[in-house]
């Protein structure tokens, strides 16, 4: 871990940089520039809160609130996950020719989904506050709702860099396991209350999608500080606090220990 966090230091200008320089290269050639990172998720959200609200009636209050903050969640942890499977691959010019820590790769793509997170989330507090929804104190737990969701993104996001070099098929895997996940994580309905009272066994249905799933549960967390004015659940953001820092461990350690055999792979 000493090396890591010395890297981090050595390359963390790089790392900006480098998610600077793509954040550019991707509105480069766009009339409405970097007005796309707003109308993309505000779309995106007028569509699914149009499907989930009219056309399958919904009764959540402040249900425009509740999907976007859902997706905003939601599209960072997939963008994270979707972006690391090939990374080392999609950079073989730069692995082969130069020495650069492998993790920076995805910390400087991780340095692009924030920015984009940080615009949806704006979008989300401007649409609560155009909604009338209360702003309490309560919001300022989302910081380390946030923190948590980096820190396990970025950790499976090195597990997966580190096999999509040698797992052609990962990256479709992967695709299926997400979707599975993203109908699973109550982006569009509220868990607890669309499956009160349904059980899996000794267990309640609602209570292990939001337990075993991080995204399902940093979502939830996340919309009862900023909608329901409440304070999180503690005890399992403690708990995925650790599994995330297990994970980036696991994953720093893989990256390290392989580190000169990726350029000889692909």
């Amino acid at each position: 871990m000493r090396k890591f966090f010395h890297n981090i230091r050595k390359y963390y200008k790089y790392a900006i940089y480098s998610a600077k320089a793509e954040l550019k290269s991707e509105v480069a050639d766009s009339y409405l520039n970097w007005l796309w990172w707003v109308i993309e998720p505000v779309c995106f959200m007028l569509i699914y809160t149009f499907i989930f609200g009219t056309v399958f009636p919904n009764n959540e209050k402040y249900f425009a609130s509740f999907v976007f903050i859902g997706l905003a969640a939601w599209e960072f942890f997939n963008r994270m996950i979707t972006g690391s499977v090939k990374l080392i691959i999609t950079n073989r010019d730069l692995v082969t020719k130069v020495y650069i820590p492998k993790y920076i790769l995805l910390l400087s793509k991780s340095f692009t989904y924030l920015f984009k997170l940080f615009i949806s989330l704006a979008i989300a507090l401007g649409l609560m506050i155009f909604q009338g929804v209360p702003l309490t104190w309560h919001l300022i737990f989302a910081i380390p709702i946030l923190i948590i969701l980096y820190i396990f993104s970025f950790g499976m996001g090195l597990l997966l860099m580190h096999f999509g070099v040698t797992l052609n098929d990962l990256a479709n895997l992967t695709n299926i396991g997400l979707r599975m996940v993203f109908y699973l994580s109550g982006i569009f309905y509220n868990i607890t209350g669309r499956l009160k009272g349904k059980k899996l066994g000794p267990l309640r249905l609602s209570t292990l999608l939001l337990k075993v799933n991080p995204v399902a549960f940093c979502m939830n967390e996340l919309r009862q500080v900023s909608i329901y004015a409440s304070l999180p659940n503690f005890k399992w953001l403690g708990i995925w606090l650790v599994i995330a820092l297990i994970l980036c461990v696991l994953g720093i350690h893989v990256i390290n220990k392989n580190e000169n055999s990726y350029a000889k792979v692909i």
